[in-house]
């Protein structure tokens, strides 16, 4: 079926996006282990489709700081992504991988979001081939660009790039827990339709 925008999924389409989602989930979480050298858990993420308003409510309000990593997708399917970083999931990572204590987004240098880019760059490939090998499609991402800014100044992005797309976007909530300490990332897809009739008809679900 053709999709005019994220509106026409029904609830089989939702479970699909809800199973690649806790794929993708997992794989993020592993690949973060691995990296932090220390055991990491992840309950079951919050799949949502919603509109920029809600979404922006959602992440804290307008004025709440994030790191956001935006990627572009490119071959069989394209469109855009947005990892997102809480200020406490971002303190944590840099606190495990280099060893230093930081309180505030302005206490970080180009080294600190260097390495914020490559844990993003990592565990946005988790969900990207989670697409990929479950949808037996071909799926790129570019080097993300990175920045700390609001909610509101983040979202406008998407909106501006793919008004003519959706008002509409796939949101994925995910809480992780590391030897106790809590933290949550976000990750928003905003696939073209035509990309996202590719991944369900490779599904099974082009009716």
């Amino acid at each position: 079926m053709a999709f005019r925008d994220l509106d026409d999924l029904n609830d089989m389409h939702l479970d699909v996006l809800k199973e690649i989602g806790n794929i993708g989930s997992g794989n993020a979480a592993s690949a973060l282990s691995a990296m932090l050298a220390k055991p990491i858990n992840i309950a079951v993420p919050k799949i949502s489709i919603l509109d920029y308003n809600t979404v922006v409510d959602s992440l804290g309000g307008p004025e709440n700081l994030l790191v956001s990593l935006l990627f572009t997708m490119t071959d069989d399917v394209q469109g855009m992504m947005i990892f997102l970083l809480q200020k406490d999931f971002a303190h944590m990572l840099l606190n495990t991988l280099l060893g230093c204590e930081l309180n505030s987004f302005s206490d970080m240098g180009e080294m600190e979001l260097s390495a914020l880019k490559e844990v993003g760059n990592i565990m946005a490939a988790s969900y990207v081939n989670a697409i990929s090998t479950l949808a037996d499609l071909r799926m790129n991402i570019s080097v993300p660009d990175i920045c700390i800014d609001m909610a509101g100044s983040i979202l406008s992005v998407p909106a501006i790039h793919y008004a003519n797309i959706s008002d509409k976007i796939i949101f994925i909530n995910d809480e992780f827990n590391a030897e106790g300490q809590n933290a949550s990332s976000q990750v928003l897809m905003i696939p073209d339709m035509e990309s996202l009739e590719k991944i369900m008809k490779n599904l099974g679900l082009d009716q």
